[in-house]
């Protein structure tokens, strides 16, 4: 009987298991027959002026990467407390703290309000051209704070700055302690909480920060796994300024503040804490000291500020706190789980060259701003994409249509970042919070741990020295760029070094060299305004541009080796200084007024740009193919555009390993002329005819130009369809240059062309110039028609910083005889240009041509515009920073277009070049005519 009973059991059982499976068939069957011919959702137009987008800071996300100025805290609080990096941690019940990663110190904790978004990336965030950025500061009511000096020591305690001090007076040091004294390790995710990970001499921390109401006020909890250790640590819990008396009473101090005593700064340990004790010192400085031992420690520390007349509740509150360290090893749930999909635009193929657009995720559940500035690919189909307001995003299905491509968030939270490399699947960030690997210990998709790989390189408060680029060397390791701290935005702690700059960090202005392992950083070269890189991801070959300003008169591509120097002695680092090094080439402001990255085209997929280099340009927006003449012992080159549709600024770019294309990324913040905030393009070869020069250099008696087509010989020898004309640049602490004859004179020399030889294949031609030399800049000009019949007009823009005997044979010119080359001339012969009389429309064209339009608007629209707009100028009076004014009339306008740093407009920087020598003086009555037209 027990035996049937069994049986009927089991039966019933796999009848009910069938009863299940097929009920769960059916509803999968009915399922699959709703979705069939039910089309996914799909993101096809991007429309960021209509977006309404949520805050910067998002709810139940734990932190942001800041820095914060605390020096004016008020009474009872270290007046010498400034952080350039911390995290900015929520902690629930209105309490934050910000946690400084260079020292290892609680800069400050509040109640009340988070901070205020003032920095440049959260000022932009949906007021994309504001830049009226400011230092960050609290929002609420300070309650502690500590000075500037290590927030944990071995040993002794230790109240001083240790970091080496700055070589300029009255600038602070930057950057973290020594690694021999303290490291900052990195971060875990955990729900609405982080557990923070360091170590402190040998011995490694994990604490989790937190709070805790009481009767409506914050107590501010901080609880600590603490590793064994052979020596005593010293943690500086807080800083009383007007501290009156000291009470100690068990595991409590209370820290009794003025005459009154009516406030007090109280710590107290978690009940049953032993090899813990608390000190006080000078009535000022409250400590925790943790005894040496064998074996793990956890402890809990509370901090409190108040009422005296509210101890009792403070000590009450003491009583019920217990420390609760989460395991965070295998990480959290996370924090977005949606998935956001998009539908490219391929292009047709019209030209050579076409940009398909692969469409942003915009709108998104977070209702976030997605301002890409850099990629990086995993595998063939995914890539890795960080933003400027911190988030790191990843992209599924990058293919041939762009049908289906998948956006999901995989970190956030990262300080004003520009730049994100993968190397062996792992995804790093750069910003100005230093290089982080991100991990994600539990495979869901979404980062867990963010590990400090390095922060040595210093970063200073200063809001323009942008940690601007990353490039993964092939040995391993990184390079990275960090700009010089331009003297623009907020006024901080640095004072004024020179003309365009502030001293702030020992290694702005640098490029600096990252070991394989993060642990170490030496400088690799100085004398940078504002760099950007690229690295042949095989040979090794680091390249950079710089920002056209002060002491950099014009966009240089240049090849950067160790220790070389490349001319603003404000970001120099060394004593004497150097000779420059000089770039492979500049490339004029019109055409380039700033320049970005620079990426190899390391595939067979581009045509004509397999194994280039190509540069972006910020401004243009747009692209510019970079030949380096390798017969030369002192490196030169040339540049020319890459023609192509660009609709938002052209930062950076990555070769995809699956297709070989190249995909480009940037945003809008600058004077550009991008008719969208940000995009991500795919750069395609079509097979198209291309026209792109193949070569170009200069050589005694003349220049080289080749291209890919069999040349129409008449048109190729025809003399009037070339025009070349050359000038140098002064680097000077003004802005930028005007353009000089080689004898110093203002004004640009042309140099006839003598004589045109075909090769012998009919793809190149030699231009028979006299009197080549050395120069800064040499423009040539062509107007040219392949054998098949297709006509264009280009240019190409090459330095010459030694000059080469031309190889006639290997070049391909057997009908040329040294001879015919470096023929005398008449420099009057020169035909001069005679210009027809000044007038607006030529205004306006050469205000168009120059790029003007990109920083002045000529309507009443100057949102995102860094110059004063033009509409009504003329006759209107101009108040400057200097407190002085003056009408705009003639004589002002023409000194304000060749000498714009005399007198800078109230509220502006002051960034525009001299366009002495480039324009004539035709030219600017012409403008200042067009000027006159734009009335209000």
């Amino acid at each position: 009987m027990t035996n049937s009973f069994r049986l009927n059991e089991v039966l019933r059982s796999i009848l009910l298991d069938n009863r299940i499976k097929a009920t769960l068939s059916i509803l999968i069957l009915i399922a699959f027959l709703s979705s069939c011919g039910k089309e996914e959702i799909k993101i096809t137009e991007v429309d960021f002026e209509k977006e309404e987008f949520a805050g910067f800071v998002e709810a139940g996300f734990p932190f942001i990467t800041t820095s914060v100025d605390a020096r004016e805290l008020g009474e009872g609080f270290p007046e010498n407390n400034i952080s350039a990096r911390v995290l900015a941690l929520q902690l629930g019940n209105e309490a934050y703290a910000c946690f400084d990663t260079d020292m290892l110190r609680w800069t400050v904790a509040w109640t009340g309000d988070f901070m205020p978004m003032v920095t440049m990336a959260q000022v932009s965030y949906d007021d994309f051209y504001n830049k009226g950025n400011q230092l960050p500061t609290i929002g609420g009511e300070p309650k502690i704070a500590t000075g500037t000096y290590p927030g944990w020591s071995a040993g002794n305690p230790l109240l001083t700055d240790p970091r080496k001090p700055s070589p300029h007076p009255q600038s602070p040091p930057w950057g973290p302690v020594s690694p021999e004294m303290a490291r900052w390790n990195g971060m875990y995710t955990f729900g609405d909480k982080v557990v923070l990970s360091y170590q402190v001499g040998a011995t490694e921390i994990r604490e989790l920060p937190g709070s805790l109401s009481l009767d409506g006020q914050a107590v501010f909890s901080r609880s600590f796994a603490v590793e064994p250790s052979e020596e005593h640590l010293y943690l500086a819990a807080a800083e009383v300024s007007d501290g009156f008396r000291t009470e100690v009473k068990d595991d409590q101090v209370l820290v009794y503040q003025g005459q009154s005593e009516e406030l007090v700064t109280a710590l107290a340990l978690a009940p049953g804490t032993s090899g813990v004790k608390l000190l006080v010192e000078e009535n000022r400085y409250l400590l925790v000291e943790v005894e040496p031992r064998q074996q793990d420690l956890e402890f809990g520390l509370l901090i409190w500020k108040g009422e005296a007349a509210e101890i009792p509740a403070f000590e009450s509150a003491v009583q019920d706190f217990e420390v609760d360290i989460p395991d965070v090893s295998q990480g959290g749930k996370p924090y977005w789980t949606e998935e956001i999909l998009t539908k490219g635009k391929v292009s047709p193929d019209t030209a050579a060259f076409v940009t398909d657009r692969l469409t942003l995720p915009v709108p998104n559940p977070w209702k976030r701003n997605v301002r890409l500035v850099d990629m990086s690919f995993i595998g063939e189909e995914k890539a890795a994409m960080v933003t400027f307001e911190g988030d790191v995003w990843l992209l599924d299905g990058i293919d041939e249509s762009l049908n289906r491509l998948s956006w999901t968030r995989f970190a956030s939270g990262l300080y004003e970042p520009q730049s994100i490399e993968v190397v062996d699947g792992e995804i790093y960030v750069y910003g100005k919070d230093g290089i982080t690997r991100l991990h994600d210990l539990n495979e869901d998709g979404v980062a867990d741990y963010y590990e400090n790989f390095s922060n040595l390189m210093a970063q200073s408060i200063e809001t323009r020295e942008w940690a601007s680029d990353m490039v993964a060397a092939p040995e391993g390791g990184f390079y990275v760029a960090k700009f010089g701290a331009l003297d623009m935005g907020p006024e901080t702690s640095s004072p004024k070094s020179l003309m365009g700059f502030r001293s702030a960090s020992h290694h702005d202005g640098s490029i600096l060299k990252v070991s394989a392992d993060g642990r170490s950083i030496s400088t690799f070269a100085s004398g940078f305004r504002g760099p950007y890189l690229g690295i042949h991801p095989e040979k090794g070959w680091l390249t950079g541009s710089d920002q056209q300003g002060h002491y950099m008169p014009s966009t240089p591509v240049m090849l950067i080796r160790k220790d070389d120097y490349f001319g603003v002695p404000a970001t120099a680092h060394r004593d004497p200084v150097p000779e420059v090094t000089p770039p492979i080439t500049w490339i004029p402001h019109n055409q380039d007024r700033s320049g970005v990255g620079q990426v190899w085209v390391t595939s067979e997929q581009m045509g004509p740009l397999n194994d280039q280099m190509i540069h972006l340009s910020y401004g243009r927006p747009g692209l510019f193919l970079i030949k380096v003449d390798s017969a030369s012992e002192l490196v030169q080159g040339g540049a020319s555009v890459i023609p192509g549709t660009f609709p938002a600024p052209t930062m950076k770019a990555a070769v995809n390993p699956g297709d070989g294309l190249v995909y480009i990324t940037g945003f809008s913040l600058w004077g550009h002329n991008s008719e969208t905030l940000s995009a991500l393009l795919r750069l395609r070869y079509t097979g198209k005819e291309s026209l792109l020069p193949l070569d170009y250099k200069v050589r005694d008696g003349g220049v080289i130009l080749r291209f890919e087509q069999e040349l129409d010989e008449e048109k190729a020898t025809d003399l009037a369809n070339y025009q070349v004309k050359r000038w140098n640049y002064l680097r000077t602490e003004k802005y930028g240059s005007g353009h000089y004859k080689l004898d110093g004179s203002v004004g640009e020399e042309n140099l006839p062309v003598l004589d045109v030889f075909l090769s012998d294949d009919r793809k190149a031609v030699f231009l028979s110039v006299p009197q080549i030399t050395e120069v800064m800049q040499m423009e040539v000009a062509y107007d040219l028609a392949t054998a098949k019949g297709s006509t264009w007009s280009d240019k190409v823009w090459m330095t010459v910083n030694e000059v080469q005997l031309p190889n006639l044979i290997a070049e391909g010119f057997s009908s040329i005889h040294q001879d015919d080359l470096n023929k005398e001339f008449d420099p009057s012969s020169v035909a001069s240009n005679d210009e027809a009389a000044p007038d607006a429309v030529k205004g306006k064209e050469l205000f168009m041509n120059y790029g003007c339009i990109a920083c002045h608007a000529i309507d009443d629209n100057n949102e995102g515009k860094i110059g004063p707009g033009v509409k009504g100028l003329y006759g209107s009076e101009r108040e400057f920073k200097d407190g002085s004014s003056a009408i705009a009339d003639e004589a002002y306008l023409k000194e304000s277009i060749i000498d714009p740093g005399a007198k800078v407009v109230k509220g502006r920087e002051g960034e525009m070049p001299s366009f002495l020598g480039v324009l004539s003086e035709n030219d600017i009555d012409s403008i200042i005519l067009y000027f006159k037209t734009l009335e209000n």
